[in-house]
């Protein structure tokens, strides 16, 4: 028989396959120590800060919420401050707030309110302008209202004012 090339296992062979080396690909190599097997965990880690919930304690039911973007930005950023997931950031302030159903109500329908006050307040402000209006195409004219007309015109340019005024400043108390 013939020499082997250089770097081949040696003259016994059989299919091609060196003699006293793994045949098949991947399979055990004798030369090679086998890696360490890894230990299953049956205790609870030293890391894990709380236990499992009981089936009482977990949550079985799913709401849905739809948010727009600024919503849902406002809320995840929360979320993060508490350290804690979104799903489960809207859940306790949901539980929160409905401990105190009569302060969580009065929140919300206090919110109504401010807005409907706003959209008054700019609709008191509109017929004040058109008032307003009236007077100054009356006084371009060549009219002269009556005193007692223009300070009741002015004393309702001030009550619009105020109160637009009111209605600002409650909506950025609450920003």
């Amino acid at each position: 028989m013939a020499n082997p090339a250089p770097g081949v296992a040696g003259a016994d062979r059989s299919q091609g396959a060196p003699v006293h080396e793994a045949a098949t690909e991947g399979g055990s190599q004798p030369e090679e120590k086998p890696a360490p097997r890894r230990k299953r965990r049956t205790a609870k880690s030293a890391s894990r800060k709380r236990s499992p919930k009981t089936d009482v304690d977990k949550r079985s039911y799913v709401c849905s919420v739809r948010l727009n973007d600024d919503e849902k930005h406002r809320l995840t950023t929360a979320a993060a401050a508490a350290r804690t997931s979104l799903p489960a950031f809207l859940a306790r302030s949901a539980l929160a707030a409905a401990r105190d159903a009569d302060h969580a109500a009065g929140a919300i329908a206090g919110e109504r309110e401010l807005i409907s006050e706003m959209f008054a307040a700019r609709r008191h402000l509109g017929h004040v302008g058109s008032n307003l209006n009236q007077v100054a195409r009356a006084i371009n004219s060549g009219d002269r209202p009556s005193d007692a007309h223009l300070d009741a015109m002015l004393a309702a340019v001030r009550r619009a004012t105020d109160r637009v005024q009111t209605a600002t400043d409650r909506l950025l108390e609450r920003l």
